[in-house]
């Protein structure tokens, strides 16, 4: 419930207990006035002083959510009052002896203690008390007896109702929530199966065929004259092997299991480095942990970001130094890729080439495995890639 709906449920209730205390205070003196209850034929000092009090004691009604049993208790101590003035007192000599000498206000008093209070032993306990007290058992009457009955039993027999139905409600209200989660994540797991499926079927198919590349490109490095026939289809076989490693990440992580693999070794982060110093660019690899600690597929993730920033060093700073910085840690893996500012302009047609997507497709990759990737230009005018990645992913 938002704070607004508690505030004006607050305010309900206050109107409610205010108009019910006013309610009963006006009825309770009207009726003392018309002889109803205790009031004596020739009224002096004492009956007006005890009809200030018996209103100031329907007042108490206020309060008879916060402490019924003080609001009962009250009511309680004015009724015994009353009547122990009368009899054996004698100082009050009502018009009608035997009429009930407690307010009406009891039957709201009532109701309060069995409906606000969790320890209904008690409430019961002070509900008999004051049933005795108001049908007089010392002086036993037929009438005033089953009034007082009727006066102490309406009040907590609409409590015990209202109170069954407030839980029967809750009840009712908590499974309906409790049968719309089931929903929701019956619908999620469907969802998560299906998505399973579908993705174990195009790891089949897209598999099948990278794997026919692959085999083709080894069968004419083997076969061709040409060394630079070869030397191509042995890229072309290396790139599919790098393919069917990564739809093998991205399957585990939708939901197929792959094969056991290894993480990329400290060979290859070696030679992503060696690749782009050979190429112009020269860069510097440090690694700090133990590799072990990352799971394949972080490994592997690590490693597309430590290739596609260099790529991104080539196209665009071109004479820049890089620095590659790795840490695995037992929770988390942190790789900073850094280059200097450029020493020269970019290649135009080169760095045409690219999508314009590769850090935002790198993005998309961390997030899959819950890490984080910030990419920007460095106060000294170079570039930097910062990732932060979970140490352990299950696939």
């Amino acid at each position: 419930m938002s704070e607004e709906a508690c505030r004006r449920r607050r305010r309900r209730s206050l109107v409610l207990d205010v108009a019910m205390a006013a309610g009963f205070t006006l009825l309770d003196t009207a009726s003392t006035l018309l002889g109803l209850s205790w009031w004596p034929e020739r009224p002096g000092t004492l009956a007006w002083v005890l009809l200030g009090v018996q209103a100031a004691a329907c007042l108490s009604l206020l309060a008879r959510r916060r402490a019924p049993l003080t609001v009962l208790a009250v009511l309680g101590v004015f009724t015994l009052a009353v009547t122990l003035l009368i009899s054996p007192g004698g100082v009050l000599v009502p018009a009608g002896p035997e009429n009930v000498w407690a307010p009406f206000a009891t039957i709201a008093a009532a109701y309060g203690p069995l409906y606000y209070r969790r320890d209904r032993r008690l409430a019961f306990a002070a509900l008999g008390a004051y049933t005795l007290v108001i049908a007089r058992v010392w002086d036993p009457s037929v009438g005033v007896l089953t009034d007082a009955v009727l006066r102490t039993a309406v009040g907590p027999l609409l409590a015990l109702y209202f109170d069954g139905r407030r839980r029967v409600v809750r009840m009712l209200t908590e499974r309906a929530e409790r049968a719309e989660r089931e929903r929701g994540l019956l619908a999620e797991r469907a969802r998560a199966e299906e998505r399973a499926r579908l993705a174990g079927e195009m790891h089949d198919v897209v598999t099948h065929r990278v794997s026919l590349m692959v085999l083709q490109a080894g069968a004419l490095r083997v076969t061709a004259a040409d060394e630079q026939v070869r030397q191509a289809a042995e890229e072309l076989r290396a790139a599919g092997c790098q393919v069917l490693d990564e739809l093998r990440d991205l399957i585990g992580i939708l939901g197929a299991a792959p094969e056991p693999d290894a993480p990329p070794s400290a060979a290859d982060f070696a030679a992503l480095v060696a690749e782009s110093a050979s190429v112009g660019t020269p860069a510097e690899l440090v690694e700090e942990g133990d590799r072990a600690l990352a799971s394949p597929v972080v490994g592997r993730t690590a490693y597309r970001i430590v290739r596609e920033a260099l790529t991104n060093v080539r196209k665009h700073a071109p004479g820049a130094r890089v620095d590659v910085r790795i840490e695995y840690g037992q929770a988390q893996v942190r790789l900073t890729v850094r280059n200097t500012p450029p020493t020269g302009l970019p290649d135009g047609p080169l760095t045409g080439t690219g999508s314009g997507l590769g850090i935002a497709g790198l993005r998309r990759r961390v997030e899959v495995v819950h890490g984080t990737l910030r990419a920007g230009p460095s106060p000294d005018g170079g570039f930097r890639v910062e990732a932060t990645l979970p140490s352990y992913v299950p696939t």
